[in-house]
């Protein structure tokens, strides 16, 4: 068995205002593909791989027209370079927003059909806040969405994708795929599978599979897309038709039952209210997550609103975890290292965010792998901060370590997150979310409203919604 493989990977703010472009994203071709970490699980099987393309950017702003243009042709190209191979598998996100584009998966996916033909076998896996159409799950045959955010079994889930499509491969069985819409839409600050109920809802896909049923999945959406597609749905991969469709009915109808029990996690509030609680917290570090301008969730990275707060309170021993502003982090790399000089910081990629303007301390300079991905530490008073040249999250700790600096000791860690990392959660002593300015805020409701399908929660009443299986055009049943 041949199997191409490939994709394309981000997730867009429709509110954002910067365009991503070619520079924002990391692409493997080849051997890079292979041979990479986030791919690692292709050894585990003995079919040949023809890599193709894999582009996959920190989420953002949309992409601009002519990068997704550019990666798609050169995608399709080596598609069909590869010929011949058995099926393909595409490792996806499915937020991703292209200028002029309402359905960019499924502009993608459909090219992909058809590149290869009606026979051929497609799987995909996606990230559970990926907005899934009718048009994406008419392409495919197999899928599979990650069941934890924060995500942690992003492998787990490429390789349920991969071991479908070759077991589809060995027995001839021909799977199809059933999509079961739900008109609610989550920020994933609030529905994070640690937390009730998506903790049950998700624990319990498994229960939903047997004969004629491969593989459930919950969708989440991604709420910070305007778009027709945006919405919540089940998603089921199997043989039987009837089966497949009553799976995801059941777990449509479970997951729109709980629909008011959705709550933020972490203690949450305005940002004043949260820098109060920090204060007078005894234990540390207290974790200030900086939701509004979270990167990995599509976030532009650079406002400075909670630097302006803590300045504004003469804070003693906060570190925040960071800034992207490449003007100001070049101008430390001019000065170098224990230069003085006041810096502009913040609102450095839109212009209507927060800015401050103040005397710093350039304490440490990293050049990175490129000049994009240089990094400044500074410090204001007794504020650290950390600025980068490229829109990048702080949520793991060699992010820190790499820097010197270690985020376990301090009194106030600033990152800009929703729910935390993995590797920073258990650290925090107490975790606090600031509810802030920024493309991807949490004031839901008030988010502009103008493409989703009319009856969508919170913006719309829905009281006669019932679940409803829509089966693949390619789900012969």
């Amino acid at each position: 068995m041949r199997i191409a493989v490939g994709g394309i990977h981000t997730e867009c703010s429709t509110y954002s205002p910067v365009l991503m472009s070619a520079a924002d994203f990391r692409v493997l071709r080849g051997d890079g593909l292979t041979g990479h970490d986030y791919f690692a699980f292709l050894q585990n099987h003995p079919a040949e791989v023809a890599p193709l393309l894999h582009a996959r950017a920190v989420p953002g702003g949309p992409v601009a027209r002519e990068t997704y243009e550019a990666f798609k042709a050169e995608f399709l190209a080596l598609l069909a370079a590869a010929k011949p191979f058995d099926a393909v598998y595409l490792a996806m996100h499915g937020a991703m927003k292209v200028e002029g584009i309402w359905d960019a998966e499924g502009d993608w996916i459909s090219a992909v059909r058809a590149a290869v033909g009606p026979e051929m076998l497609i799987a995909a896996s996606y990230d559970l806040h990926g907005n899934v159409s009718q048009r994406v799950v008419d392409g495919l045959d197999i899928f599979a969405a990650y069941r934890t955010a924060p995500h942690i079994d992003t492998p787990e889930t490429m390789e349920a994708a991969y071991s479908m499509l070759l077991r589809a491969l060995r027995t001839g069985e021909r799977p199809g795929v059933v999509r079961v819409p739900v008109p609610l839409l989550l920020p994933g600050e609030r529905s994070s599978t640690e937390d009730a109920p998506a903790d049950r809802l998700y624990a319990g896909l498994p229960a939903h599979e047997g004969a004629g049923v491969w593989r459930t999945d919950l969708m989440i959406g991604y709420v910070w897309a305007d778009e027709p597609r945006a919405t919540a749905c089940a998603v089921v991969t199997g043989t039987d038709r009837a089966a497949a469709s009553a799976a995801g009915e059941r777990i449509a109808a479970a997951f729109w039952a709980a629909r008011d029990e959705f709550r933020f996690g972490p203690v949450t509030g305005p940002l004043d209210q949260m820098l109060d609680l920090a204060a007078a917290a005894e234990t540390a570090p207290v974790i200030l997550a900086d939701s509004g301008d979270n990167p990995t969730g599509g976030g532009v990275g650079d406002r400075a609103d909670v630097l302006a707060a803590l300045i504004a309170r003469n804070w003693q021993d906060a570190l925040v975890a960071g800034i992207t502003d490449r003007p100001a982090t070049e101008a430390c790399f001019a000065a170098g290292e224990g230069a003085d000089l006041v810096l502009r910081i913040g609102a450095s990629l839109d212009p209507a965010g927060i800015s401050v303007t103040a005397p710093v301390t350039v304490l440490r300079l990293d050049e990175g792998d490129t000049p994009a991905d240089r990094q400044a530490v500074v410090q204001t008073g007794s504020v650290t901060v950390v600025l980068a040249a490229r829109r990048r999250p702080y949520h793991n700790i060699a992010d820190f370590t790499r820097l010197g600096l270690d985020p376990a000791k301090v009194r106030l860690l600033v990152v800009k997150s929703g729910y935390l990392s993995p590797e920073l959660a258990p650290l925090a002593n107490p975790n606090l979310m600031a509810l802030t300015d920024g493309v991807v805020n949490q004031d839901i409701p008030r988010l502009a409203n103008l493409h989703r399908a009319k009856g969508t929660l919170p913006w719309d009443e829905n009281p006669g919604y019932r679940p409803q299986a829509q089966p693949s055009a390619r789900f012969a049943g």
